[in-house]
C-alpha cells in the first residue's frame, strides 16, 4: 500500500510556517479526504490541516507546540494506488524514498537503463526536518541608552541568525567609532538579558509587533473632534437587531470615503492608485493581540444589513477562525479604544491601508444649546483619525473626519 507524506500547506498568502496546537490523528486510524487531522496555529488565526485524501495513518511525525515550515513533512498516509497517482506520486518508490539498488541490478538493469543519474540509498543526502522557532519580540533595552546609530554587515548578520531586526536593538548604546554598535555590545546586551524575567513570544504577538514596525516607517499623524452620540444611541436603542457603535462609525466612513476615493488611495511614485472597493475593517481584541476582519462593499449595503455579518465576524475573530475573504486587507480600519474606558488615542494604521478611525469612551458633558438657550446634557465622545501624511493633509484629514461626524448625526440614514 503506498505512503504518501502529510505536508504542512500554505495556510495563507503570506504564511511561511505555523505551530502544531493539537494532533488529531492516531497511527493506524481511518481517515477521510478532508477530514482535520492537525490544529495548528499561524500568525493570523487557529486553523486546522486536513487529510489530502482517504487512508490509514502510519507514522505521525508532527509534535504539538512545534512550529513547521510551509512544504514540511507531518506524518504518513496509505493510501489506495489510484489515490496515489491523482496526488502526483507515480508509484511506490517515489513516494517511499530512494530504494538500494540490488546485487542483480546492474547499471543497465532496467531500473536505471533510460535514467541520466542513478541514485541510490548511500548517496542521498538525509536533512533534518525543517522547522522553524518564533523569535522573541519586544526585547527589553537599558534606560537611558543613546541607540544604535549604524550597525556593521558583521553586526547585521549576528542578528539574522539570531532572528533580531533593527528595532529590537533601538536603544543599545554602541560603543564603536561614530556610535557604532559593536558585536562586543551586543553580546553584552545579551547578557544584560539574563537578569531578566522572559517568556516566548506567541506568533500573534510577533506578527502585531512587525506589523507595527512596518508601518511606523511612514510619516503618520492624527487629528481629532468631539461628536455627539445621543443621536446614534437613540437610534441603536430602537433598532433591531441592535448594531455596534463601531458599526456605525464603519458605514459611516465607508460613506465618507466613497465620496472621495483618493483619501483612502496608495501612492506608488508618482501616482495615487485609488481603491476598487470601499472594505472596511474593524479590530476585535484577541488572546496576545488584535485581528482585524473585514466587510465587503460596506457603502453599498445599509446599516441593517451589515449587524449580522458584523456580528458574525466579531464571534469568530475572537476564536481567530476567520474566513479568507474577510481576512484580505481593506482599505481602512476603525477601532472603537473607548470599550477599554479609553478616551483619546492615536492609533495606528496597518502597513498596507493608510486610515484608522478611532471612536472613544463617550461621557456626559454640558454643551450649549441655541434652540433653549441655555446648557444641556450630551453624551460626548472623541473621533480621531490616524493618517498617512504622504497622502492626506491635516486639512483633508479634519474635513474627512468633519464629515464621518455629520453622518452620525442622522443614523437612520446609513
Amino acid at each position: 500500500m503506498p505512503s504518501i507524506p502529510i505536508l504542512m500547506p500554505q495556510l495563507g498568502e503570506s504564511i511561511a510556517e505555523a505551530t502544531i496546537v493539537r494532533v488529531l490523528i492516531e497511527p493506524g486510524a481511518k481517515v477521510e479526504a478532508g477530514e482535520d487531522i492537525f490544529e495548528v496555529e499561524t500568525s493570523k488565526a487557529v486553523m486546522t490541516v486536513t487529510a489530502p485524501c482517504s487512508g490509514a495513518v502510519g507514522e505521525v511525525t508532527a509534535t504539538p507546540q512545534t512550529s513547521y515550515a510551509v512544504g514540511a513533512t507531518l506524518g504518513a498516509l496509505l493510501v489506495s494506488e489510484e489515490d496515489a497517482k491523482a496526488m502526483g506520486f507515480a508509484d511506490q518508490r517515489s513516494i517511499t524514498g530512494p530504494v538500494t539498488q540490488s546485487k542483480s541490478e546492474g547499471a543497465n538493469g532496467s531500473d536505471t537503463a533510460n535514467v541520466h543519474f542513478a541514485v541510490d540509498d548511500h548517496s542521498t543526502i538525509h536533512e533534518r526536518q525543517p522547522t522553524v522557532e518564533p523569535v522573541v519580540g519586544g526585547l527589553p533595552v537599558p534606560a537611558g541608552a543613546a541607540g544604535a546609530t549604524y550597525i556593521s554587515a558583521r553586526m547585521r548578520a549576528r542578528m539574522n541568525e539570531m532572528g533580531l531586526n533593527a528595532a529590537d536593538l533601538s536603544a543599545v548604546a554602541g560603543s564603536g567609532a561614530g556610535g557604532r554598535v559593536t558585536v562586543e555590545d551586543f553580546e553584552q546586551f545579551l547578557r544584560s538579558l539574563e537578569a531578566h524575567r522572559m517568556t516566548k513570544a506567541s506568533p500573534m504577538r510577533i506578527a502585531v509587533a512587525d506589523s507595527m514596525r512596518r508601518s511606523w516607517t511612514r510619516p503618520l499623524a492624527t487629528v481629532g473632534i468631539s461628536v455627539v452620540l445621543d443621536p446614534l444611541l437613540v437610534h441603536r436603542k430602537k433598532a433591531n437587531p441592535k448594531p455596534g457603535p463601531a458599526l456605525y462609525a464603519v458605514r459611516a466612513l465607508a460613506l465618507a470615503l466613497a465620496e472621495n476615493t483618493a483619501v483612502a488611495g496608495r501612492l506608488v511614485g508618482n501616482r495615487i492608485v485609488h481603491p476598487s472597493a470601499i472594505d472596511i475593517g474593524f479590530a476585535v481584541e484577541v488572546d496576545d493581540g488584535v485581528m482585524v476582519p473585514v466587510l465587503r462593499e460596506v457603502e453599498q449595503k445599509p446599516l441593517s444589513a451589515l449587524v449580522a455579518p458584523y456580528n458574525e465576524l466579531v464571534e469568530k475573530a475572537r476564536v481567530r477562525r476567520l474566513p479568507v475573504d474577510s481576512k484580505r486587507p481593506g482599505i481602512a480600519t476603525v477601532t472603537n479604544f473607548g470599550t477599554f474606558g479609553i478616551t483619546w488615542a492615536t492609533p495606528i494604521p496597518l502597513p498596507e491601508q493608510n486610515l484608522v478611525l478611532g471612536l472613544g469612551a463617550g461621557s456626559k458633558v454640558p454643551r450649549w444649546s441655541d434652540e433653549v438657550g441655555t446648557f444641556i446634557p450630551v453624551t460626548e465622545a472623541a473621533l480621531t483619525l490616524s493618517f498617512d501624511h504622504r497622502i492626506l493633509d491635516g486639512g483633508g484629514a479634519g474635513r474627512l473626519l468633519n464629515r464621518v461626524a455629520a453622518l452620525l448625526q442622522t443614523p437612520e440614514k446609513l
